[in-house]
């Protein structure tokens, strides 16, 4: 077997399951485990694959309120906006953005009154000149990773 795209399909592999043993990845891979173990420490020490952490369902938790929080702010407070929605434990996403707002954050609520809470608290900032908060009405698709493209061999 070539390694050429082996990374890929251990990737691949990992998003169908991130708890495979690395002989189990080795025997589908038909591989050595050593083999598997080199790719993926190669992987994690490039920063490709940054962990393995389990895909929490929030509505199952009580966090069933999802919001997407749109802001304008004065361009010298982006960062200090930004680290700030970061430190919000209910943020899960925070991006700085193109358009016509500069940060999007989403965030998950058990209620629309502790959104509405935590909403308030941020826009007494006075660095932020406009906002625009959406409350998802229902997550067609959320947390989705895709398999990467495998070359022919």
């Amino acid at each position: 077997m070539t390694y050429e795209n082996l990374d890929a399909k251990l990737i691949n592999a990992l998003l169908g399951d991130g708890r495979a043993s690395l002989r189990s990845l080795a025997e589908d891979l038909d591989v050595s485990v050593t083999t598997v173990s080199n790719h993926l420490r190669d992987l994690e020490d490039e920063g490709v694959v940054e962990g393995y952490t389990p895909i929490v369902n929030y509505d199952a938790l009580g966090y069933d309120v999802t919001a997407i929080i749109q802001l304008k702010v004065e361009g010298s407070a982006l960062p200090e906006i930004t680290e700030r929605l970061k430190d919000q434990r209910q943020m899960i996403s925070v991006y700085e953005v193109t358009g016509d707002y500069d940060i999007i954050a989403i965030g998950k609520f058990t209620d629309t009154d502790g959104m509405n809470r935590q909403i308030k608290a941020l826009l007494t900032d006075a660095d932020i000149r406009e906002s625009n908060t959406s409350v998802v009405l229902n997550a067609v698709v959320e947390n989705e990773q895709f398999e990467l493209d495998i070359q022919d061999e």
